[in-house]
């Protein structure tokens, strides 16, 4: 499909919530207002709650540590049929269905704590339960099904069927106003067409979420669409599993649908809902992702503890030379940020109290990027023994420590459920929504003069409220946040920085008006210091918290992570911001300008490009299959 700029713009903003009915931290720190009231005291999750939890992640532990066997996924490329069965027989399949369909009704805390229990043994098996619950079947049914589906998928989806989602094609990305395949009504029915790729999940699933478009006619409104499909409906063919630089578990595969009959009561939500729906899922869904990384945190500070006590140079163990000790630092200070960040973002979509959607969001992107920085670092903290796989390492008689592994599996997860880049605009936009609601038709091109005139009026009384409030606060009285002892400084320098975030976002909407959307490195500046903000913000409530709940010992550790962690975290901070007005994205600009005209192809001489022969992009027309059926039902 043939889609202009502008109309893929105005088909992502439909697909936006609009409306911001509940407070949001996040949204209020990007406006420079430290709403510190909304986070703390720390919230907590109800003790019946607590009980279910921990009484399944005891039951999990066991399963994992004496079934999951973690080499041989790796080595056999799949997760074994008997794995997958124990899941289901545990309950792990319906850790996010209610207990009133036969799931176990687990909160998002401990659905997450189990993730990361399970990742940490194999990535792909957690990539398995989370694709499935996360943005399969059960969460979209959950917030926008009939009760008529919920009770006729939901059971299935807590004890016997896995789901996949299924949104992304070959030539679609990130742009689904592009998107292909189609669903024709037909009398009771819808018809659809097309191809899917990487469907994680559907080379096992049983039930499938699919997007398609309807097209517009008399009686159908149109719009791309949610579908809960039956895996093994005819026409479905799985024409390929896709093999990957880590994941190698992961049941992810090419799906092609040819005339495939869905009965309208399988629509999800009314004709044209389908990306608001897929969207809105993700809200709570991207939590899962941050989960993962946050067990390999935990996994990588133990393994690199353990190793650089055993290992001695030049006299001392290795941790204590500082060029290693400053890594290690940085793992175990993150890893204590990103929990934080986590069950913050957890428990306040528990309570649903607030609304998250730029904090799941900063949680999955910050998780995402500072998760394979740590696990980089535990690589360059082994050494060569990093480099060398696990089954070598036991060969030559030493431990296999599945560093390597751990560095291919985490490298996904930047790419995973909205790439970093796109994580960058998606927080972006939503960050700067206050000024596009009272301003939006001042800076646009394409506004009448009627429309510019009204925006104006508005943006000046929103402006004349709110600039005032950016010049002092909190942030500058040495007393305030005192009950948070030597985190305080930390908590002001949120604040003052909070408020000079905001200014030079104004400012930057004033000078580009307009253009701002093009400032593509600017605002993912803007947003990475967000990220560090709220990550600052949730590690010292969190360490107050645990001070707080009488184990003085650990109180004081986790006040001790805190304190460093935002101490490395205000250095970030600081060089982003200087990078706001003092970078190369203009001469970069240029670069590539002359990189596309071919200025540059001489560069390119003196190498061989070992890539196959074939099209960059396969392709996609509709049609019956070609392929032999890959699709394996476990059983």
């Amino acid at each position: 499909m043939t889609v202009t700029e502008r109309e893929a713009r105005e088909v992502a903003e439909a697909a936006r919530e609009q409306d911001w009915r509940k407070p949001s931290f996040a949204k209020e720190l990007f406006l420079g207002r430290f709403r510190l009231d909304l986070i703390h005291p720390h919230p907590e999750p109800e003790p019946e709650s607590v009980r279910r939890g921990e009484d399944f992640l005891a039951k999990l532990r066991v399963f994992v540590e004496t079934q999951i066997d973690g080499a041989r996924i790796e080595r056999e490329a799949r997760i074994p049929d008997e794995v997958i069965n124990g899941l289901k027989e545990l309950g792990a399949l319906g850790m996010k269905v209610g207990t009133e369909y036969g799931g176990l009704g687990l909160s998002q805390v401990y659905y997450n704590k189990a993730l990361a229990l399970v990742s940490s043994a194999n990535p792909a098996v957690g990539a398995l339960l989370s694709a499935h619950q996360s943005i399969g079947v059960p969460q979209p049914l959950k917030l926008f099904g009939t009760e008529e589906q919920k009770n006729a998928f939901l059971p299935r989806c807590a004890r016997t069927d896995i789901s996949a989602f299924l949104l992304t094609e070959p030539d679609v990305g990130s742009d689904p106003a592009r998107l292909a395949t189609s669903a024709v009504p037909d009398g009771d029915d819808y018809v659809l067409d097309g191809v899917k790729l990487w469907t994680t999940n559907g080379v096992v699933a049983d039930l499938l979420v699919v997007m398609a478009r309807v097209p517009r006619s008399e009686g159908h409104k149109g719009g791309i669409t949610a579908f809960v499909v039956e895996g093994d409906s005819p026409g479905i063919t799985v024409e390929n599993r896709n093999e990957f630089l880590g994941l190698r578990g992961l049941e992810n595969g090419v799906t092609r649908f040819h005339r495939v009959r869905v009965p309208a009561a399988n629509r999800i939500g009314p004709e044209g809902a389908g990306l608001k729906i897929a969207l809105t899922t993700l809200n709570t869904g991207r939590l899962s992702l941050p989960a993962t990384c946050v067990g390999a945190g935990k996994w990588c500070l133990k393994v690199a503890r353990e190793w650089t006590e055993a290992r001695v140079q030049w006299g001392r163990p290795v941790a204590e030379h500082e060029a290693v000790g400053a890594k290690m630092s940085f793992i175990a200070a993150t890893t204590f940020a990103l929990e934080a960040v986590l069950d913050l973002s957890s428990q306040m979509a528990d309570e649903d109290r607030n609304d998250i959607r730029i904090e799941a969001a900063l949680a999955k992107l910050y998780g995402s990027e500072k998760g394979w920085l740590m696990v980089d670092e535990l690589v360059q903290i082994r050494g060569g023994r990093g480099f060398e796989t696990a089954a070598s390492l036991a060969a030559r008689g030493e431990k296999g420590v599945p560093a390597e592994q751990a560095l291919r599996d985490m490298r996904i997860n930047r790419i995973f459920e909205g790439s970093t880049e796109i994580m960058h605009l998606l927080i972006a936009r939503e960050a700067v929504d206050a000024h596009l609601s009272v301003a939006g038709d001042l800076i646009a091109p394409e506004a009448s003069l009627a429309d510019k005139r009204k925006a104006a009026f508005a943006a000046g009384g929103f402006y004349a409220r709110w600039l005032p409030k950016l010049v002092a606060g909190p942030g500058q009285r040495p007393g305030s946040y005192a009950e948070f002892d030597r985190l305080a400084p930390h908590l002001r320098y949120v604040e003052r920085t909070a408020r000079k975030l905001a200014r030079s976002t104004f400012y930057a909407m004033s000078r580009w008006q307009g253009k701002m959307e093009t400032k593509q490195g600017f605002l993912g500046r803007i947003v990475d210091i967000g990220a560090e903000l709220f990550a600052m913000s949730a590690a010292c409530v969190r360490a107050e918290q645990i001070r707080r709940t009488g184990d003085h010992e650990r109180g004081r550790s986790a006040h001790q992570l805190a304190d460093a962690f935002c101490r490395q975290a205000r250095i970030r901070v600081d060089e982003l911001f200087g990078r706001l007005w003092t970078n190369t994205d203009e001469p970069d600009r240029s670069v590539v300008r002359g990189i596309l005209n071919g200025s540059y192809t001489w560069l390119e001489e003196g190498v061989i490009d070992s890539s196959s022969e074939g099209p960059w992009i396969a392709d996609a027309t509709p049609g019956p299959s070609r392929r032999e059926n890959v699709h394996r039902p476990i059983r």
